[in-house]
């Protein structure tokens, strides 16, 4: 299984993406998405940012990976 990290553009610059995932700043590869700008909300796998999407699906997987924390605590 495979499982992607959402999250949010800091800042872009030379292919590189800075972004914010919880509060877990990372430097990602940009290099997949055209036009990326800070305040893009984005799929991250493996280090690098596969797709754009919105804030809205940034939220639900959020609260799914926490769901999937909580049952896993048990």
């Amino acid at each position: 299984m495979c499982v992607g990290l959402s999250a949010k553009v800091l800042k872009v610059q030379d292919g590189t993406a800075l972004i914010d995932s919880n509060g877990a700043k990372l430097e990602v590869s940009s290099a997949m998405l055209e036009s990326l700008e800070p305040g893009d909300y984005v799929m991250v796998h493996a280090g690098v940012a596969i797709a754009k999407i919105t804030e809205d699906e940034d939220e639900q997987s959020d609260e799914l990976i926490g769901n999937l924390r909580k049952t896993s605590a048990r």
